[in-house]
């Protein structure tokens, strides 16, 4: 696991000019709009130790859920394979 980045010398601020800015329209969607939530489907499903093994030590890694890496791992083979619903 990677270590987090430390800075060793503070960082100073200063009350001078910030230089030209300009205002940027607000282009974000609204919070609700941020996650799309998609009907989930409970299965039970047999896997390899092997198979377990790899998501669970992936995901603890990248520090998420290793059945929602199996679900996105799912979800982009049924869509590359046309399956889109």
């Amino acid at each position: 696991m990677k270590k987090p980045l430390t800075r060793k010398t503070p960082v100073k601020y200063s009350n001078g000019e910030i230089g030209r800015i300009r205002v940027v329209e607000d282009f974000l969607p609204p919070p609700d709009r941020l996650v799309l939530r998609e009907d989930n489907v409970k299965v039970t499903l047999s896997l390899s130790q092997r198979s377990v093994t790899f998501f669970k030590r992936a995901a603890r890694q990248r520090r998420v859920p290793y059945q929602r890496m199996i679900r996105a791992l799912v979800d982009a083979y049924a869509e590359k394979q046309g399956g889109k619903g």
